[in-house]
């Protein structure tokens, strides 16, 4: 690759095999580096290859104005713990990653303490995100200096949460956060039952929702004008799917986006569901055995 456009020691403007603009990452890669020179692959830290027709030369310069030494951090930090490769199509997300440990660390040593009161939520419905995010303060911890405190996890974790969507804006994801709380707490509500967020079927409810709204973002919603499986699923389970209509409304209210019919009919599968494995085990000791639902698969 050749440079196009040296922003500053660590970062290079450059073109991949396929004539499209990617940004290049490496400590002293763009040390007098001029246009057409060929770039040392050796120094090449990692590769960007901005996505959804974002453009590279002001993607480029963003990562100019970022600390090059927190940049780097946080760009291995990426790296070793898994969550990019050494291509990467999501700048947006080391950018923001990188701003966000930069004002961590200015509030460290400025004395300042920062609460994030989201961290219970965090941890129960990110729980591979929550993961990865205190993996990742680990490794970048392991290269700055003073160390951030473990609650940035949870920042660090919302971060990755958002990095599935196509704003690049963290108030999408906090209410996201919210809405899914809500929900539990309704369901949990509505059938007397303690919604366990570590079951299998809270799981996969959370997970739906959450791709739910990755298909609202996208405007890509579910939609096969009162298909026979979501007809069968509104059937099947009247109770869940007036509850499913009422969690809808929820959406509406707090999102700004009406659900497809059929976005509500799986959400009512998911509620049927996670009911079910609730009153399981009041069922086993009635000696009855609860049915699972069959009316069709939920997608993700």
């Amino acid at each position: 690759m050749k440079v196009l456009r040296a922003l500053n020691n660590n970062v290079v403007l450059s073109r991949d095999e396929n004539g499209e603009g990617v940004i290049l990452t490496g400590r002293g890669i763009g040390f007098r580096a001029h246009p057409g020179q060929e770039v040392d692959p050796e120094r090449i830290v990692q590769v960007f290859v901005p996505a959804d027709g974002r453009d590279p030369d002001h993607l480029a310069e963003a990562f100019a104005m970022i600390d090059q030494e927190i940049l780097r951090a946080v760009v291995i930090g990426l790296r070793e713990t898994g969550i990019e490769q050494r291509e990467s199509s999501r700048p947006t997300l080391a950018i923001a990653v990188a701003d966000h440990v930069s004002g961590a660390l200015d509030r460290l040593r400025r004395g300042l303490e920062i609460e994030y009161p989201l961290e219970v939520e965090v941890r129960t419905l990110y729980p591979e995100e929550y993961d990865r995010a205190e993996r990742l303060l680990h490794a970048v911890n392991a290269q700055v200096d003073p160390a951030l405190p473990a609650h940035e996890a949870t920042a660090l974790a919302l971060h990755l949460v958002n990095a599935g969507f196509s704003t690049g804006d963290l108030s999408f994801t906090y209410t996201m956060t919210g809405v899914i709380q809500q929900m539990l707490a309704v369901v949990a509500e509505r059938f007397g039952i303690a919604a366990d967020r570590h079951s299998m079927a809270a799981a996969r409810f959370i997970t739906h929702v959450r791709y739910m709204f990755v298909r609202i973002q996208q405007h890509r919603q579910l939609d096969g004008e009162q298909s026979l499986i979501s007809r069968t699923i509104r059937e099947s389970y009247p109770e869940a799917a007036r509850t499913a209509e009422q969690l809808a409304v929820i959406v509406r209210l707090r999102m700004g986006e009406a659900l497809s019919a059929d976005e509500i009919a799986y959400l009512a599968l998911h509620v049927a569901r996670m009911t079910m494995e609730a009153e399981a085990p009041r069922a086993r000791a009635a000696g009855q055995a609860p049915d699972a639902p069959q009316a069709g698969t939920a997608p993700a």
